[in-house]
């Protein structure tokens, strides 16, 4: 050991441990910190106590000796970090020409395993930028699964690892498929082995696979259906490839789509997108002369990335005239569900849906988002998205149709609660662009909204809390009670689901007039009421003149009504009557009893404090 650092020991400034420590800390030597990384030790002063280390962001930094030996640690000079100090330009050159010495160093500096983020840190921005790195990454790759003595792992989580002797990448796939327990690690595996097909140099390798394959997919066809597919879908394209052979009484998926018919609305959306297509592909091998039936069939309970795909399969077998036949009858009896609309108008400017492209489509939309919202109690879906954020849309719906089917389409607009204001209005405007004639039919129902209520902030908190419980308790709970008595069986004679189901469109209704009352509703505390007559928020006197007798009422805002303390709406019957009258008028009032003459006696204002809503 150094004498100065045995003096050091010996006088009890270090500790032994410190001391075998800063024996690799001599000054040039280079070392990390946890806080402030990479520096290369400057010198070293026993007879202070002080080391002296140059970070990169921390020039001539000083340490007692003691702490320095419990918070540095020494890095060699060929760790990635000091060769970089040292040789940058090394390192560059190694990244282009030797990519794979470059790994191994790097792994060997961090005792050989290091996640790609730290290859990463260990190389950008010095060595290469971000996006460099990503591309360099992606070809280095393919050469280390090439080289044997460095481990890629199937997860951006776990480490590349350097090993002592080579495995080929044909060995190091099967035990990576043969250790694979679950079977989600059993088909990464798999596709792992099928897109390096050309690793295995004997296709007998392969054999073992297809065996277990088979095995864990009809193990798995009962609990595991979606996964049972994939699997067959992987043994498929391994038999196709190599020489390996399927068993003599090997599961198929033509078998698996008979087996599993009817869940099959369930099971496909589970199946990745990649993999559906060539499922369905065996859609007529399994049923036969019935194939085209039962496809149709299935595309209604489909979602719209299924339905696609049926569309297609049907297209390339030329089953056009039956698809278009049945998507126009379903279109025009309003039971074609959201995601087979999706899918039309998505597709809508392709050969086969341009005829069906049609102002019933734009009803039958309409009609399946309002449906969806009754059923789930939820608004949007992608359906009602595509309708508002596609511009040309509803143009295309619409455009050349006769003036009045356009006209009955403008007016299931107006009726639906299904869209916010601002987007409903949007849609007016697309139809108005290419029908102009129907700015009158705004007109009307704007004037018609753009009138305000005037209501006290009592009435408004009411009525919001009322709106709120609608929406988060008696429609959900309206909802579930339909689920239930649908369950119940024969819809024709079920009166729990008539019942349900009558609840549910009043409760749609009030919904949307609560909507554009709150919507219309201006909330006031009736300050400084015009009392030069009777207004908003005045207090009146009047006097009968026939019996003498007077009285006295309120009159406040549109929600407003308790008649028993003389608080009247404006918008009631009396309230109409008295508004714009000035004291000493006389006013033919409408009464529970008929009409009476009355003379106003006096107008002053209502105090906001004295607002009791109904």
């Amino acid at each position: 050991m150094d004498a100065e650092i045995q003096k050091a020991i010996d006088a009890g400034k270090l500790t032994p441990h410190a001391g075998q420590t800063l024996e690799k800390l001599k000054p040039g030597t280079y070392c990390t910190h946890k806080s402030w990384g990479f520096g290369r030790i400057e010198s070293v002063n026993f007879l202070v106590n002080q080391m002296i280390i140059d970070f990169k962001a921390k020039k001539g930094h000083t340490m007692q000796l003691q702490y320095a030996a419990e918070s540095l640690q020494p890095i060699p000079a060929d760790h990635i970090l000091a060769r970089k100090a040292t040789d940058l330009d090394g390192v560059k050159a190694a990244a282009k020409s030797d990519a794979a010495g470059l790994v191994r160093q790097i792994l060997q500096s961090f005792n050989g395993k290091a996640t790609v983020d730290q290859i990463a840190q260990s190389l950008v921005p010095d060595v290469m930028n971000e996006t460099e790195f990503k591309r360099w990454w992606e070809s280095t790759k393919k050469e280390l699964k090439k080289d044997g003595h460095i481990g890629i792992p199937t997860k951006k989580s776990e480490p590349v690892e350097l090993r002592e002797e080579a495995v080929s990448r044909g060995d190091e796939l099967l035990a990576r498929f043969s250790s694979a327990r679950q079977l989600k690690d059993q088909l990464v595996a798999l596709d792992q082995i099928i897109k390096n097909l050309d690793a295995f140099s004997e296709p007998s390798q392969l054999q073992p696979v297809v065996t277990a394959i088979e095995q864990a997919a009809r193990k798995s066809q009962k609990l595991h259906t979606s996964e049972a597919f994939e699997l067959v879908l992987a043994r498929d394209e391994i038999c196709d490839k190599t020489k390996a052979v399927a068993g003599e009484n090997a599961i198929t998926i033509a078998q698996l789509l008979r087996d599993e018919d009817r869940k099959l609305p369930d099971i496909l959306p589970e199946i990745p997108a990649a993999k559906q297509k060539r499922v369905l592909a065996d859609y007529p091998k399994a049923f036969g002369d019935a194939w085209t039936t039962k496809a149709l069939a299935l595309l209604h309970k489909s979602s719209a990335r299924v339905a696609a795909e049926i569309g297609r399969l049907l297209q390339e077998h030329e089953k056009h005239d039956e698809l278009r036949h049945e998507l126009d009858r379903a279109i025009r009896d309003h039971s074609v569900t959201s995601d087979v609309l999706y899918w039309i108008c998505k597709e809508r400017h392709t050969r086969v849906f341009g005829d069906l492209v049609t102002p019933e489509v734009f009803s039958a939309i309409l009609s399946a988002i309002e449906r969806d919202q009754l059923t789930s109690g939820k608004g949007g879906g992608k359906l009602h998205d595509l309708l508002v954020e596609d511009r040309e849309l509803v143009i295309d719906l619409l455009d050349g149709a006769d003036p009045g089917v356009v006209r009955d389409s403008m007016r299931k607009l107006m009726m639906t609660p299904i869209f916010e204001e601002l987007n409903k209005r949007s849609l007016y405007g697309r139809i108005i662009r290419i029908y102009p004639d129907l700015e009158s039919m705004l007109s009307g129902i704007e004037a018609e909204k753009q009138e305000a209520l005037v209501v006290s902030w009592t009435s408004l908190e009411k009525r919001k809390t009322e709106y709120e419980e609608l929406i988060t308790k008696k429609i959900p709970e309206n909802t579930k009670e339909i689920s239930i008595a649908r369950s119940y069986g024969d819809l024709r004679e079920n009166f729990e689901f008539k019942a349900a189901k009558e609840m549910q469109r009043v409760l749609m209704r009030r919904k949307s007039e609560m909507e554009q009352q709150l919507s219309r509703a201006r909330g006031t505390n009736f300050e400084n009421p015009d009392t030069a007559q009777v207004s908003i928020g005045t207090v009146v006197t009047l006097k009968n003149v026939a019996s003498g007798n007077e009285e006295t009422y309120a009159i406040l805002g549109a929600w407003d009504s308790e008649p028993e303390r003389g608080i009247i709406s404006y918008l009631a019957a009396m309230g109409q009557a008295l508004l714009g009258r000035k004291a000493g008028e006389q006013v033919d009032l409408p009464t529970e009893h008929g009409t009476e003459k009355v003379e106003i006696v006096s107008i002053e204002a209502y105090r906001a404090e004295e607002v009791s809503a109904s």
